[in-house]
């Protein structure tokens, strides 16, 4: 049966994609040492070819936990939180090859990360009511109770 699911969750599913393809076509393009990003940069890690590397596994890690955020349940909720909070320290830690991009990515995931932690179950349907509380209390929901008849 058809489950109406979160608008939060969506946006924050979709903004894992659109984050996840960036991600990748920028990590492509470190590794073939283009001239889009800062030349003289110094990076934390390792120079303009290990930070492509880095974006690429993580741009592939957001595409997957996008599509794992969109299946619902818990495990997709944390890979998206996971996978959220990993590119928001990986946009910190490029600041020195774009700043203002970093910047913008870092607030970005932020915002995935609030949307899931905090509307992450909403929409749902009583399946999930159900295990979020009691027993008994997803029993006065659908209106049954022990000792009616």
């Amino acid at each position: 049966m058809f489950e109406e699911r979160s608008g939060w969750v969506t946006f924050a599913g979709i903004m894992l994609l659109i984050g996840g393809v960036l991600n990748v076509i920028y990590g492509i393009a470190a590794i073939g040492n283009s001239s889009f990003f800062v030349n003289d940069a110094r990076y934390v890690f390792s120079g303009l070819n290990g930070w492509g590397w880095i974006t690429l596994v993580l741009g592939i890690f957001q595409l997957f936990a996008a599509f794992s955020l969109w299946s619902g349940g818990l495990y997709g909720r944390i890979f998206g939180v996971l996978a959220a909070s990993l590119s928001a320290l990986a946009a910190l830690l490029a600041i020195p090859a774009y700043p203002f991009w970093s910047l913008a990515v870092f607030a970005i995931d932020i915002i995935i990360i609030h949307q899931i932690a905090i509307h992450g179950t909403e929409g749902r349907g009583a399946r999930a009511r159900a295990r979020t509380t009691s027993p008994s209390a997803a029993r006065s929901q659908t209106g049954d109770s022990v000792g009616t008849r």
